[in-house]
């Protein structure tokens, strides 16, 4: 049988059992709780807790302190061979989407969309490059609600060609239903995305894929404190932000329910399913903001560089000619103050000839808040967009689903997630054994 991985990143378990505690009606969710999950742990040190960090850890079987891969996009610095070529080298074919950093070096996949952080290629088909692009000019501009007319014209093709006919109305409803509550855009992107891979899995017949949905962890970042069973830390969202009576975590949880009773539907199929980590509601209000446009704002402090590569939401990585430059653009960087108080960019990791940025201030930004440079006061609200107050911190517990077919296979419980590694090569192993 064909082993479909589900990799839903970040989604706490323990928030789900509450919402069906309460009466709410989750199946999907209901049902591989009631066949059993296991826990899984990751490191320690919560500069470690990163999906970027776990999620190559269940790709190469290695944890941080031997792959030590820090940053979204850093695996293709990285030469550790991951669970996709090793189980090509096997003669299994592999097909995934957007599986999160991780570098494409298979040979001939079935097929291959990269995440839209990560500078690696597609599988090289016409469809694979237009979404890959697609993807990332929506996921790196997730603070913004326009989409470009390639992006949304490949957004068309897919719902075309890769959704199921019987679904048509749905996803253009939803799709419509975006204006005025933005996570929407990121679940309608998630719910496309199990589509194009429900399609290409049943067109391609893959022995192995993977697909990496990331809608959940966005929501719970941003809207945690709007659910309504988990009031833990009693913080509320303003309201400007978010209507109080509306409950983004458990939309979220219904529209991936839909998505888990597809995928446990499918025949003949056998079915992993793990979080990589989870989150948990955040213990104060700190605000989100990315650079509106990257690189007019490094000319407009003076900076030279060579290239500037937005990552997930405050990051940015920027490449120069000469690690000299890179030092002075840092100086520079962090010389930037807001209202002569805080530094914008309080995380500056220097890299020789690269700069890995965070904008880290985290207050409200209002039309007088202004940045102190070589001595001049600039507005800093035009040169901003905001993201999201943050809502959700992470956790080192994740989550694991095996269907019953697989048990022989699972790991103890509370293993490190590189442990989920293993537990698929064991699988395709026994198949060539067999």
């Amino acid at each position: 049988m064909a082993l479909i991985f589900l990799e839903l990143n970040e989604i706490n378990f323990d928030v789900i059992k509450k919402y069906i505690s309460k009466g709410y009606s989750l199946p999907g969710f209901s049902k591989i709780l009631k066949e059993g999950i296991l826990e899984t742990s990751s490191e320690n040190n919560y500069d470690f807790l990163e999906p970027w960090i776990q999620w190559p850890s269940v790709h190469t079987g290695y944890e941080y302190s031997d792959h030590k891969i820090f940053r979204l996009g850093d695996i293709v610095k990285s030469d550790f061979p991951q669970i996709f070529e090793k189980i090509e080298n096997k003669g299994f074919s592999v097909g995934a989407i957007s599986p999160m950093n991780t570098r494409n070096e298979l040979i001939n996949p079935a097929y291959f969309i990269p995440d839209p952080w990560t500078n690696t290629k597609s599988d090289g088909s016409f469809f694979s490059k237009s979404l890959t692009s697609a993807l990332r000019q929506s996921v790196n501009e997730n603070s913004k609600s326009r989409l470009s007319f390639s992006s949304i014209l490949t957004l068309i093709f897919a719902m075309i060609f890769y959704v199921r006919p019987f679904k048509y109305f749905s996803f253009t409803r939803y799709a419509l239903s975006v204006f005025g509550r933005p996570w929407r855009k990121a679940l309608f992107l998630d719910k496309l995305l199990y589509e194009v891979h429900r399609t290409l899995f049943k067109r391609k017949d893959p022995d192995f894929s993977t697909i990496f949905l990331n809608a959940g962890a966005h929501i719970q970042h941003h809207y945690f404190f709007n659910s309504s069973v988990s009031k833990e830390n009693k913080l509320i969202n303003p309201e400007w932000y978010v209507n109080k009576n509306i409950d983004p975590i458990l939309e979220m949880l219904q529209e991936y329910d839909q998505i888990l009773r597809d995928l446990l539907s499918i025949k003949k199929t056998s079915i992993i399913i793990a979080t990589g980590l989870s989150q948990k509601p955040y213990n104060k209000v700190q605000f989100y903001y990315r650079l509106l446009k990257h690189e007019e704002f490094l000319k407009q402090m003076e900076i030279s560089f060579r290239e500037v590569y937005p990552r997930m939401t405050r990051d940015f990585l920027i490449t120069f000619d000469s690690e000299y430059s890179a030092k002075l653009a840092e100086k520079k960087l962090e010389s930037i103050t807001v209202n002569d108080d805080e530094r914008l960019f309080g995380e500056i990791d220097n890299r020789g000839k690269e700069l890995f940025v965070v904008l880290t201030y985290p207050n409200e930004i209002k039309l007088d808040t202004c940045i102190s440079v070589n001595g001049k006061s600039l507005k800093l609200n035009p040169l901003v967009v905001f993201v999201a107050v943050k809502n959700g911190m992470h956790d080192q517990k994740g989550y694991l689903y095996l269907s019953k077919d697989l048990q022989k296979y699972k790991p103890e419980n509370n293993q490190h997630v590189s442990k989920i590694h293993f537990s698929i090569i064991d699988y395709f192993n026994n198949k060539l054994s067999s």
